[in-house]
């Protein structure tokens, strides 16, 4: 081996730990946005678990006051905690952000478009979930309202019809390219299937779009990502 084409003063990019639960809508989010950017060697997962309400314990919520997930980790000790946040990170680590806009006109469209998913569709399923059904149990769900939960699940489903009127008219959310916006929808629909709240028939832009999205193999491998692989002997 030729130690002239070593570079010894070479360093390993820094690791980051993501702290989330595998199948969740929201950290969907991020780990599709670590797998556009191609970020997955960089990351290690921490896994807290939603169903024993471990993201309301004082452990956690010393990394994320609001107790949500998912919360980002730099090797400096710093947390990142929000999807947008999260993802606006990501995007700029390479300089050269795909998901967050390119121009000032890319990036206004594309915050506008995922914080109208986040109003329209995520959150208000979120609420759905928390007031409406049994969500985590009842030791997590210590105060509901039955229905401000169902209102909010028909605000869901406004929002669906508002997005499929969208994308009838271009092939992703903010206009001709993938985007966080296309991710935000992405995690709504995401939990609409885990609490079985179908999107309606008539919204065929949608739901074509939504199977197209499904092929992506970063919305694809979004749980087995943080699974441990075999390390090579």
């Amino acid at each position: 081996m030729n130690s002239d084409n070593i570079d010894f003063g070479a360093t390993k990019p820094a690791m980051m730990t993501i702290y989330d639960w595998p199948t969740g809508p929201y950290p969907a989010r991020v780990r599709i946005a670590l797998a556009e950017k191609k970020l997955q060697s960089r990351v290690r997962f921490g896994t807290v678990d939603l169903w024993k309400g471990e993201h309301k314990k004082p452990e956690f919520l010393a990394k994320n006051y609001s107790g949500t997930l998912p919360v980002l980790e730099l090797d400096d000790g710093t947390f990142i905690a929000e999807c947008t946040a999260i993802t606006e990170y990501l995007d700029a680590l390479d300089g050269a952000p795909t998901l967050t806009g390119r121009t000032p006109r890319e990036k206004g469209l594309i915050h506008m478009m995922s914080k109208r998913a986040e109003l329209e569709l995520l959150d208000a399923i979120s609420v759905y979930f928390h007031h409406a059904t049994p969500g985590l149990g009842p030791d997590v769900e210590i105060y509901q309202n039955a229905e401000w939960g169902f209102r909010q699940r028909d605000k869901a489903l406004r929002g669906m019809h508002y997005f499929d009127a969208i994308l009838k008219r271009q092939p992703f959310v903010a206009g001709e390219v993938f985007s966080m916006a296309d991710i935000t929808v992405i995690g709504g629909l995401i939990f609409a299937g885990l609490v079985k709240l179908p999107v309606p028939a008539e919204c065929g832009a949608l739901q074509a779009w939504y199977a197209r999205m499904q092929e992506r193999p970063s919305v694809k491998n979004r749980v087995t990502m943080s699974e441990p692989t075999e390390t090579p002997v």
